[in-house]
């Protein structure tokens, strides 16, 4: 049976006194509660986490990736958008499409310098101590767990021919099989993370790692340049917000489609609650609908995002939410959004809390590997959807585009409760809407609520439930004209991580059981 199959559950929710750390892998979950154990604090233990997923689980992030994150510093909650740009000689004329592989959908790398600008600010322990778990893992090596090795095996049949020769030679040595438990190990990656280390990142973007990166490229027709990595910035940002039943869900504004999920909640009856499931499953489907529907045409660079905030005033909310129609909405975007992301949570308990998710986009990402580096690069490109002049997300040079990332925060009446997130690409919104609704709307506890099974709206009317859902919710759905399909696995329903401070004192935390994570604290 795949590892896949079904949604497992049967977990209890974790609880610690001192600190926590909760992702989607047991081995990056370790490295981030060792530095909470040596004197670290959330964000210490978010970035040993974070770093040491680009080796443990490279099928859905790398060093290659981009990085949001939500920080909550003991006093106000910060946001950092650390999302790659297009390179500056990049033209889309030649393409009526973007191919999904090779170097055309690649964008400059934003995590290492998101990594350094958080421990700039708010870090604790020596930036390069936060890399030694990381560099051991890919040094010594490390067993992979089964869900990873599901995803590897996966990309193996993808990435394959001669013109992914360096990712087979990083990821598929001769005698390798990525089965669970089979050891991998990189000396080149391990070597890699040491200059990065050492350098403050700066190696990466202006040493001899970003020369090695223009090299490549250039050796291949690529258009990534030292000039492009030397630019590139992480931006500060702040956090953008919805109230929901007496509690503040905070999300990251464009280019993260943070607000897909807050306008969907926006758009709720708060008066529809459990006395009323089929309204509210039907309501919360058409929702996310409209509020995809919104964010499709006014999410995208930044720069050009402006009028993504009207989706949250009240006026607009009020006008909006009238399209609720008992008939489901046919909407149909132009091509889903993919997925292939990491999400980790953490906490401390002098107050600092960490929300970041970080992504090379579709697993491996674009299937490039540099020579002699382990570095394997995203294929991020392919989220711009428009070449319409005026349009937010059109493609074009030093451009970012509509981003599935997304890290969400919960605060309460008297403060903050906690970070969470769902990966999934298209499913990333989708998730935050019922885990906040599984912790609000139910009270459940972190771990019950992201075991809860899932609906998934895939454009049109076609609505996927996983496993476990009530057979009477699919008969109610389909009363009122959805196409209901029944999902045989929980594959693509998003893997989830909450940490929320608990009334008791300390944490409670719950780790999704569809991936192969943790929540551990001490």
């Amino acid at each position: 049976m795949s590892v896949l199959e079904g949604c497992a559950g049967g977990r209890s929710s974790a609880y610690a006194g001192h600190g926590m750390v909760a992702t989607s892998q047991p081995l990056a979950a370790q490295a981030g509660l060792f530095m909470l154990r040596e004197g670290g604090n959330a964000v210490d233990a978010a970035l040993a986490t974070a770093i040491a997923l680009t080796v443990v689980e490279p099928t859905s992030n790398g060093l290659g990736s981009d990085v949001f994150a939500l920080v909550y510093d003991g006093n106000d909650l910060l946001g950092l958008n650390g999302s790659g740009r297009l390179p500056g000689a990049f033209n889309p004329d030649p393409y009526a499409s973007l191919p999904e592989s090779g170097w055309v959908p690649v964008m400059t790398p934003g995590a290492p310098r998101a990594w350094a600008d958080l421990h700039r600010r708010l870090g604790h322990l020596p930036f390069a101590r936060l890399f030694e778990p990381a560099i051991s893992y890919a040094r010594d090596g490390f067993p992979l767990s089964p869900v990873v090795a599901h995803f590897w095996q996966r990309a193996a049949e993808r990435f394959r021919g001669s013109s992914f020769q360096e990712w087979q030679e990083m990821f598929m040595p001769a005698g390798f099989n990525p089965s669970p438990g089979a050891f991998w190990k990189s000396a080149d990656l391990a070597q890699t993370l040491e200059r990065i280390a050492r350098s403050g990142a700066r190696d990466f973007y202006e040493g001899l790692l970003a020369r090695k990166m223009d090299q490549a490229a250039r050796a291949r027709g690529g258009l990534l340049r030292g000039e492009d990595l030397a630019g590139h910035r992480s931006d500060w940002v702040v956090p953008w917000s919805i109230t929901y039943h007496g509690h503040t869900v905070f999300e990251l504004p464009p280019n993260s489609q943070g607000v897909v999920a807050l306008e969907a909640l926006g758009l709720l009856d708060p008066s529809r609650r459990d006395d009323q499931p089929a309204a509210v499953l039907h309501d919360s489907i058409e929702a996310i609908k409209l509020s995809f529907e919104d964010a499709l045409e006014r999410v995208g660079d930044p720069e050009d995002s402006i009028r993504a905030r009207d989706l949250l005033d009240p006026g607009y909310l009020r006008q909006r939410s009238a399209a609720l129609r008992s008939i489901p909405n046919p909407f149909m975007p132009a091509s889903p959004f993919l997925g292939g992301t990491v999400y980790l949570a953490s906490a401390d308990r002098a107050g600092l809390m960490v929300s970041l998710i970080q992504s090379n986009y579709m697993g491996f990402g674009s299937g490039i590997v540099i020579p002699g580096t382990g570095i394997a690069l995203s294929n991020r490109a392919l989220c711009f959807r428009s070449r319409a002049v005026g349009h937010p997300n059109r493609i074009g040079p030093l451009r970012r585009s509509y981003h599935t990332l997304m890290p969400g925060f919960l605060m309460g009446e008297h403060g903050p409760l906690g970070p969470f997130g769902v990966m999934g690409g298209f499913m990333q919104p989708q998730g935050h809407l019922q885990i906040i609704q599984a912790l609000l709307d139910r009270g459940l506890d972190p771990q019950r609520a992201v075991d809860q099974p899932r609906w998934r709206w895939d454009g049109g009317l076609r609505v996927v439930l996983e496993p476990g859902f009530p057979p009477d919710a699919a008969e109610a759905l389909r009363a009122r004209g959805h196409e209901v399909i029944r999902a045989d696995s929980g594959f693509g329903f998003g893997r989830a991580q909450i940490i929320l401070k608990h009334a008791g004192g300390g944490f409670v935390a719950g780790s999704d059981s569809r991936a192969d994570g943790v929540a551990a604290g001490y």
